[in-house]
């Protein structure tokens, strides 16, 4: 059989040069995207705020390369990186890729380092010690290291809920298919009226096999914020182990992990903080941190001395994340915690009210305590899926839920009245031109 030759394309060279050229001369475009080549906006000052919230949190609007056209209610999946972090992150790939450390063994990886420039202003951040943080990529890796590195034998059983994100779930039910441990899933009512009520849900749930109880701070399927510290508290009593998926909380609303009680925690910043794309963090309280394998393993992994940090050898990584983390960090601390939560309290109960008021059914909590930055409802016979692509493709409204029904409304601090009121006006009409 003949074996037919198989030419390499020739190359136009004009026209390769061309496109070169025009790659080339698109990357000033590409800086202004990042804000490089232009004055960024100083952020406003507190007469502003003290004298006109609406215009201060205007201003702080300016940040971000959302285009002023359009709406975005979907921090709950991932945040806009604000024009500081994006400073930060291009900044360090400029200084890391250069190659010009000062120590010759020094290089830009992230997985062989403590990185303690970047574990301290977090630490401080979310109320823990430097040693009982790991640098990590989300809450889903985070969440695989507790689910995979606690002892559990077969029969042991791990409680949870009926609301936790994939990423939080699945670590345990990959545990419970490989070697046989029990995964319980407690059903929270939509909505949660009390913490009690959750309370003594987990409390009745409880058997003398329970090992593990884990659950998320606020959940991602109705946004209802748990009792953690009661929670936590109900296992340390009965002598379970207590992990907790907070990824929606830092950058949300305040916070102390000491003070919350929880043996281990996870996060993803890249939601409320509006950090870096794959920067995340574990949290494992240092009287825990020995009894945690690791599910990664390279030099270090089996230092205890080195306590959490040892979680965080990965390998070669991506540094220029943790300096976006680390900006990100700064900007919240700038602008205030105390602040930014109240502002996502006040728009979360603005657009709940506004859309009880059109019918909706509320899964979010009425206990104002037990919310805060999201706002779930439920809207038959809207089919979700459709009126989400229409608010997208029609009026440039971003949001997100669940089959059939279900709507996720996330408001974080740079999103004005008047963006909710867009939102609204077009729920109203997608509502009576396809469901008169």
């Amino acid at each position: 059989m003949a074996i037919r030759s198989v030419e390499a394309p020739v190359i136009d060279r004009r026209n390769f040069l061309s496109s070169f050229a025009a790659v080339a001369g698109s990357m000033p475009l590409s800086a202004k995207l990042l804000a490089l080549d232009e004055q960024t906006p100083q952020l406003p000052d507190d007469a502003l705020y003290a004298s006109n919230e609406e215009a201060y949190w205007s201003e702080l609007r300016k940040q971000y390369l959302i285009p002023d056209d359009e709406v975005y209610l979907n921090n709950g999946t991932v945040g806009s990186s604000p024009k500081p972090v994006l400073h930060a992150i291009v900044e360090a790939y400029h200084d890391t890729e250069r190659m010009a450390q000062a120590d010759p063994e020094d290089y830009p990886i992230w997985g062989y380092a403590a990185w303690n420039e970047f574990r301290d202003p977090l630490a401080a951040f979310v109320g823990c010690q430097r040693d009982e943080i790991a640098l990590v990529r989300n809450a889903t890796e985070a969440n695989s290291y507790i689910a995979n590195g606690v002892d559990l034998k077969a029969g042991d059983e791990v409680l949870t809920t009926d609301q936790e994100h994939p990423g939080g779930e699945h670590p345990w039910n990959l545990r419970a298919k490989r070697y046989g441990i029990v995964v319980k899933k407690i059903t929270l009512p939509r909505p949660v009226p009390n913490a009690a009520a959750v309370l003594n849900l987990v409390n009745d749930a409880i058997t003398p096999k329970t090992r593990v109880l884990f659950f998320s701070h606020i959940t991602t399927v109705t946004g209802v914020v748990l009792p953690v510290k009661e929670l936590c508290a109900l296992a340390r009593s009965k002598g379970i182990l207590s992990a907790v998926d907070g990824a929606h909380v830092p950058g949300m609303m305040r916070f102390n992990l000491h003070e919350l009680g929880c043996d281990m925690y996870s996060s993803s910043p890249h939601k409320w903080l509006q950090a870096t794309k794959g920067s995340g963090f574990l949290y494992v309280r240092d009287e825990v941190i020995d009894r945690l394998w690791n599910t990664i393993a390279t030099e270090g992994w089996d230092d205890t001395k080195i306590r959490a940090e040892r979680f965080q050898r990965i390998g070669s990584s991506n540094v220029p994340a943790l300096h976006g983390l680390r900006a990100s960090i700064a900007l919240a601390n700038q602008i205030g915690m105390e602040r930014i939560e109240r502002r996502h309290r006040q728009m979360a109960d603005y657009i709940l009210k506004q859309m009880m008021d059109r019918g909706a059914q509320s899964w979010t909590s009425p206990d104002p305590a037990l919310r805060c930055g999201i706002v779930t409802v439920n809207v038959p016979p809207i089919e979700r899926l459709p009126m989400e692509k229409w608010m997208w493709s029609a009026k440039k409204i971003r949001i997100r839920g669940g089959e059939p029904s279900k709507l996720r409304l996330s408001t974080p601090y740079y999103l004005l009245r008047k963006d909710i009121d867009r939102f609204l006006a077009a729920f109203d009409e997608y509502r009576s031109s396809h469901h008169a």
